[in-house]
């Protein structure tokens, strides 16, 4: 008995496949700038110096590097950070800014207000405007091109935009009557 012929699939609408998972999260180092007395009105001034891959280099606690009295460089290994399907439009936007940066936030000691610590470090605009809007402080730093490729390839994958929604037109309005309605530009005047 043969079996019956059933119609060809059409690939219609068919998302692109998506990575089998999230990738290992990248371990990197902050190091972290403080400034003694910048000015009569602050104690301390901090600043992310960089963010690096973390392969050992410094060892595994955070410590100072160098302190010369008025400027102290720290490092704080281990950080991790990690992608997540759902910040792809995070992600893009960074990739699309022009430049590209790691996006730390940081909290000051408050027991020690000579020290400062960085919380976590993200890839996604989004989320970093999250935090701000948090009353965080959050500072940014170029990133590197090898992360960049990795970061664009992750947003690839992962980032579909929504799709620009068609507007209706007025039925009540004759077709020749329409394009006077429009906005000027012809856009609808709401980003779709």
């Amino acid at each position: 008995m043969t079996e019956p012929l059933r119609p060809p699939i059409v690939d219609a609408e068919v998302p692109a496949p998506m990575p089998p998972r999230t990738p290992e999260p990248l371990r990197v180092v902050v190091l972290m700038e403080r400034q003694a007395a910048p000015n009569r009105w602050e104690d301390w001034r901090f600043r992310i110096a960089d963010v690096a891959l973390d392969v050992g280099q410094f060892g595994s606690e955070p410590r100072c590097l160098r302190d010369d009295g008025q400027l102290a460089l720290f490092v704080h290994p281990g950080l991790q950070v990690r992608l997540f399907p759902d910040e792809g439009e995070g992600y893009h936007l960074n990739l699309t800014s022009g430049a590209p940066v790691w996006f730390v936030m940081w909290r000051v000691q408050e027991d020690d207000p000579s020290q400062a610590l960085p919380e976590c470090v993200t890839l996604s605009y989004n989320e970093a405007g999250r935090l701000l809007d948090a009353q965080e402080r959050v500072d940014n730093t170029p990133l590197s091109a090898e992360v960049r490729e990795w970061l664009q390839a992750y947003a690839d994958a992962y980032y579909r935009p929504e799709p620009k929604k068609r507007r209706r037109p007025a039925s009540f309005v004759a077709p020749g009557q329409r394009a006077r309605r429009m906005p000027e530009g012809g856009g609808s005047g709401d980003g779709g």
